[in-house]
């Protein structure tokens, strides 16, 4: 409410910029949503449509955004580099994540396995057609089902779980950053990072 009557007295009527000293509503803050390795490897070992284990695999693996999952063409695929091309994701900017060889011959298993072979996007539906953010949301949704993890966590927890993952097997926090695509900031740590990636979720 304030900052609409800012926008009408500053913007519409063109007068002097207002300050209002008044308290702000505090944020609410949660930690995000992490799987352990056993859970991952479980999700993983229950998902049994190749295609949605290739998904879920590359969203861990190059600690994706459910968006920057759906949003990938063939053409962003940079076999020789090991890299992949995200193009327009957050902030409108492309950036680059590695491409691991396992994930590469998945992803080349995947696509022979297809019966229609998909044309762009890198995952279409079933009948054509970029692949829907909700769609990948079910496929982990279900794939916890069976593995019987009762965790709570989108796909965003995978992201989550990559960049966890990374910090205790010991890699600096600014590595991780850069992998993720955040923006560099003079703190390093671990809060930094966990309000990162939570701030990134919306």
């Amino acid at each position: 409410m304030l900052n609409a009557i800012k926008f009408f007295y500053e913007q519409l009527l063109n007068q002097p910029q207002q300050v209002y000293d008044l308290p702000r509503a505090k944020k609410e803050f949660k930690l995000p949503a992490v799987f352990s390795e056993q859970e991952l490897k479980r999700i993983i070992q229950s998902t049994e449509n190749l295609k949605h284990r290739t998904i879920l695999c590359l969203a861990y693996s190059a600690g994706l955004r459910v968006s920057e999952v759906v949003n990938l063409k063939f053409a962003d695929i940079d076999k020789d580099r090991m890299v992949l091309t995200l193009r327009g994701a957050k902030g409108k900017k492309d950036r680059q994540v590695m491409l691991s060889p396992v994930i590469l011959e998945l992803m080349r298993a995947y696509y022979l396995a297809e019966k229609v072979k998909p044309k762009v996007w890198l995952f279409e539906g079933q009948y054509g057609g970029q692949y829907t953010t909700r769609s990948v949301e079910e496929v982990l949704k279900q794939s916890k089902q069976k593995a019987g993890v009762t965790k709570k966590g989108s796909i965003h927890a995978l992201r989550h779980s990559f960049a966890t993952h990374l910090m205790e097997g010991g890699t600096d926090i600014m590595t991780i950053k850069n992998l993720l695509g955040l923006n560099s900031t003079p703190e390093h740590s671990r809060s930094t990072l966990i309000n990162a990636l939570r701030l990134g979720s919306e």
